[in-house]
C-alpha cells in the first residue's frame, strides 16, 4: 500500500438555512392581508341574508298558524266566509313591534270543485324592500 496524498475535495456547505429573510416575510404578509381582507368584506353580506332569511322564516310561520287555525274551524264558520279577512285593507299586526302584517283571503271554487274553499294567507313585512309569504290550502265542506 502506497501512501497517496489525499485530495481533499471541496465539499459544498449547505447554504446557511437560519430563517427566511426580511423580504420573503414581507411577502407572506402581504398575500395574508389580501386573504383576510376578502374574507372580512364576507361577513357583512352573510350578516344581511340571515336577516333576510329570519324574516322569512318568521312570515312563512305565522302564514301556516294562521292556516292551521283555519283548517280546524267548519266549513260555515264566519272565519271561513268569502272575500278578505280582516275586511278593506286592514291587516293583523304580528310580531312584537308589529313588523309583520297578515291578512287572509277565502274563495270558494267553481264547479264541479264547489265542495272546497281556498284559503290563502298573505304575510307582509318591511326589510330593505316590502316583502312577502304567501301560503294557500283547501278546506273540503
Amino acid at each position: 500500500m502506497t501512501n497517496a496524498p489525499r485530495i481533499a475535495r471541496a465539499i459544498p456547505r449547505p447554504r446557511d438555512a437560519r430563517g427566511a429573510t426580511l423580504l420573503e416575510l414581507m411577502i407572506a404578509l402581504v398575500v395574508l392581508g389580501i386573504g383576510v381582507l376578502a374574507l372580512v368584506r364576507l361577513f357583512p353580506a352573510g350578516v344581511r341574508q340571515q336577516s333576510v332569511h329570519f324574516s322569512m322564516t318568521t312570515a312563512d310561520h305565522f302564514a301556516h298558524d294562521k292556516l292551521e287555525q283555519l283548517r280546524a274551524g267548519s266549513w260555515f264558520d264566519g272565519d271561513l266566509s268569502v272575500g278578505r279577512h280582516p275586511t278593506g285593507s286592514a291587516t293583523e299586526a304580528l310580531g312584537s313591534a308589529g313588523q309583520w302584517r297578515r291578512f287572509y283571503t277565502v274563495d270558494i271554487l267553481p264547479s264541479p270543485l264547489d265542495n272546497l274553499k281556498r284559503i290563502t294567507v298573505t304575510v307582509t313585512w318591511n326589510g330593505q324592500a316590502n316583502r312577502s309569504v304567501s301560503t294557500t290550502t283547501y278546506v273540503k265542506r
